[in-house]
């Protein structure tokens, strides 16, 4: 063999082997979305027959593996609760493939993302303590948070956390921040419902003569509307003496009159609705690095686009600083991809609002 050959063959070899670093650091650095459980003792005392062990999926960035100092901001993700289940939005649309995407392409910096299951057998916890479904909320701020900032490295400071929700998990995102911004920094509420009063009559919705006879929980699964209400019941109206909804009833048919009880009503609306709480935790609300919310207009039920023009009136009224946008399109599939909100609005959101490491790439 010639000198000429051995060098040709000796460059063939070293761009193999560069070639095959490449690739290897390549896999290496891919994002990773990773399945955990955390047993809740929070939970473990409900009366309804919520399982204590709950699920959650953790995005972690592309070249999570590769430094051992870098440490990264952390989004907790609440899912719209009437998606399949807490992996939806990796199973379906490609949540993992749009973040890496988005930190490419510098919309980003590098985070971590967890959503986690938060829902009873009948639906949404609303995350809330409550007698019946359990203490949703202590397990959010004194379990799931810590769990996550020694499992992973995170920046576990408030400037560098954030929540998300889509409609009753926006909801969540709100209260939630809104009642520990020690914990949570930043806040984007997608669609967010229970916000405050809508123009229908809310007791008018559910049906109760299937609430006054149900033997079973199941039972209330007969109407939507119904199924819906018990959840919001079981989570600010808990009566943990009263199986099987282990509910208080604030309201009653006779014939075609509604009968309201004005006390559990007024029970039911300060503890529920958004706008009720913000004379109670205004100075909370302005403390926050970053607080959007938006909604559709398009929302088939007006109720959430009453009550959210509402919402941001009130938040004006007390000084409170936010972002809040009625936008003209669908709600649903169309946030995801590179032309939806979650591409476009939420994540540079926090890109302005968090904080990240001092290795920003």
């Amino acid at each position: 063999m010639t000198s000429t050959h051995i060098r040709i063959a000796l460059g063939m070899m070293l761009a193999f082997a560069s070639l095959s670093a490449v690739q290897s650091f390549a896999e290496s650095a891919k994002s990773q979305v990773v399945d955990r459980e955390l047993r809740s003792e929070s939970i473990a005392h409900n009366k309804i027959g919520v399982d204590p062990l709950r699920k959650m999926v953790v995005y972690l960035p592309p070249g999570y593996d590769e430094s051992s100092s870098q440490r990264y901001p952390v989004i907790y993700f609440l899912p719209d609760p009437f998606d399949d289940d807490y992996r939806f939005v990796f199973a379906h649309r490609d949540a993992q493939g749009l973040f890496d995407r988005a930190i490419a392409a510098g919309v980003i910096g590098k985070f971590i993302l967890v959503a986690v299951d938060m829902n009873t057998p009948l639906g949404t916890s609303w995350y809330v303590n409550s007698s019946a479904t359990g203490n949703w909320e202590d397990f959010m701020i004194q379990e799931l948070v810590p769990y996550i900032d020694t499992n992973f490295k995170t920046l576990p400071n408030r400037d560098s956390r954030g929540i998300a929700g889509i409609f009753i998990g926006g909801y969540g995102a709100i209260r939630l921040g809104m009642r520990h911004p020690d914990v949570f920094g930043s806040v984007y509420a997608m669609h967010p419902v229970g916000t405050g009063t809508g123009v229908r009559v809310s007791a008018a919705i559910p049906k109760w003569d299937i609430l006054v006879n149900a033997k079973f929980m199941d039972d209330v699964k007969k109407d939507f509307g119904t199924q819906i209400f018990t959840t919001m019941f079981q989570a600010h109206l808990p009566n943990p003496d009263k199986p099987p909804l282990f509910i208080d009833l604030l309201a009653r048919q006779e014939g075609d009159k509604l009968i309201i009880d004005a006390k559990l009503m007024e029970r039911f609306r300060n503890n529920f609705y958004l706008e009720t709480m913000i004379p109670q935790y205004a100075d909370n609300l302005k403390s926050l690095r970053g607080f959007k919310f938006d909604w559709t207009r398009n929302d088939a039920n007006f109720d959430h686009v009453y009550a959210n023009q509402a919402f941001t009136h009130k938040l004006n009224e007390f000084g409170i600083v936010h972002q809040a946008e009625e936008y003209t399109g669908t709600f649903g599939e169309s946030d995801w991809g590179e032309d939806g909100r979650i591409y476009t609005e939420v994540l540079p959101f926090f890109q302005r609002h968090l904080v990240f490491g001092s290795s920003h790439k």
